[in-house]
């Protein structure tokens, strides 16, 4: 699955096949003392320094032509700690390693994205999130982290040690350092009830101030070119287990939402003008289903499609207006958008570059399968977003700068001033760090 693997030529490319890049050298530390010499390393020889996950990435937040740091050999659980119920991780560790170690424990995280292929650093430091009404993103968890700064010392941070850095390096999009490990609250292992059902887009706008309150988490996922959605409850439950079957789970994750998926992808890429009738059915191929499990069996799935994705955050009483404009640019635009827009929701939280920093946050997601010209959709969409004050996804695609975001983030100028302490000289940088956090 990961795609972090180099090409002959020592090339690197992220997971949506937009972003490639050709470092200096590759290097993979094996604890954080060789990794804190590799940065002093790329001190001396001049080189910059970006360390990469599983380039689940759209942005070229990773790419760097000078010492790319893989965390492949940082990983595993270094320890639980029951009594102050949390986990700490090697930065390197897939989340669906986590999330399985954990669930062995009879233990969980609070809440989680849609995926678990990426890296706890990766995720954590793009502010991936998934939905809730009272729990936010994965970083918004965090409860401590180290730090390889770029004069090759080791922070550790936590809102007691270094608090002004903890602060801000939950979401430090590789600015501020190489997070080396994290420790993250769990509590003990629950159950959530799924509840997906078809919904009219007309309904779930009107319902959605009603669906948000009285769900934990709520999501749904609407059908461009239709009225149609697909909506997704999950809220926790006393049991009993109701897994999915396991031929139902095939039938309905792997063939209709991974393979015939797939299919109408191709179908409508080699005939744009099919999208709209393709959209009709593939909104009413899922049926209404309710299951129940542990947390990461509930709020993760399988995502074998391709795409590449824009994604923002808007304020939360924004959503209703901002999606009934992304309806009408589509009708009129004679765009073919073959892929749903996915909605979830946030809760505000007191990290300086979280998507939800300070504000309820609603997220609109626009994707486009891998290999169609996706800018023209992309920027209509944004254009709408910003409109709304929208904080793009740091991981995803988006043309924002970092004067656009002194203006959308509060606590912007306190980022940049720690990042000017902690990285004087520009180690971290690259060419996207730049754009976003200026010079």
């Amino acid at each position: 699955m990961s795609s972090t693997a180099s090409g002959k030529n020592g090339t690197w490319r992220n997971w949506g096949g937009n972003v490639s890049a050709r470092p200096a050298r590759q290097v993979a530390p094996a604890s954080v003392e060789e990794l804190a010499a590799a940065v002093r390393r790329a001190a001396e020889d001049g080189l910059k320094v970006k360390a990469v996950g599983t380039g689940h990435s759209f942005t070229s937040i990773a790419a760097t032509d000078g010492v790319l740091i893989r965390p492949q050999l940082l990983t595993g659980i270094r320890g639980i700690d029951r009594a102050s119920m949390t986990v700490t991780v090697e930065a390197g560790t897939p989340l669906k390693r986590l999330n399985t170690a954990l669930a062995r424990e009879g233990l969980s995280l609070t809440n989680m994205g849609d995926i678990m292929e990426q890296t706890v650093s990766g995720a954590t430091s793009t502010g991936t999130h998934g939905t809730g009404r009272e729990s936010a993103s994965i970083a918004a968890q965090i409860k401590g982290l180290e730090l390889v700064t770029a004069d090759g010392s080791v922070l550790t941070c936590s809102e007691k040690e270094n608090p002004e850095v903890f602060a801000a390096a939950r979401i430090g999009l590789g600015a501020l350092g190489v997070v080396t490990a994290i420790t993250f609250a769990v509590e003990p292992l629950f159950l959530l009830t799924a509840r997906e059902e078809p919904m009219p887009f007309e309904r779930v706008l009107a319902e959605f101030d009603q669906l948000w309150a009285e769900n934990e988490h709520f999501e749904f996922y609407w059908f461009p070119h239709t009225g149609s959605t697909n909506t997704k409850r999950n809220n926790r439950s006393a049991g009993p287990e109701q897994p999915v079957g396991p031929i139902a789970g095939w039938f309905e994750d792997e063939f209709l939402s991974n393979g015939v998926f797939q299919v109408a992808q191709w179908a409508g890429r080699a005939v744009p003008a099919g999208i709209p009738a393709i959209a009709r059915v593939s909104s009413r191929a899922l049926s209404a289903r309710t299951y129940t499990d542990i947390p990461y069996k509930v709020f993760t799935s399988p995502r074998r499609v391709r795409f590449v994705e824009m994604e923002y955050a808007v304020p939360r009483e924004a959503l209703t207006e901002t999606l009934r404009e992304l309806r009408t640019m589509v009708d009129r635009s004679g765009l073919r958008v073959s892929f749903p827009v996915e909605v979830r929701t946030a809760p505000a939280d007191d990290i300086a570059l979280s998507t939800a920093s300070g504000r309820d946050s609603a997220y609109i997601a626009v994707h486009m399968f891998r290999g169609t010209p996706y800018q023209a959709y992309f920027t209509a969409a944004e254009r709408i977003f910003t409109a709304h004050e929208g904080r793009p996804h740091w991981g995803k695609v988006h043309t924002r700068d970092a004067e656009y975001f002194s203006r959308v983030y509060p606590r912007f100028g306190e980022f940049t001033e720690l990042r000017n302490r902690l990285d004087p000289e520009r180690l971290f940088q690259n060419d996207y760090v730049r754009r976003v956090l200026g010079a």
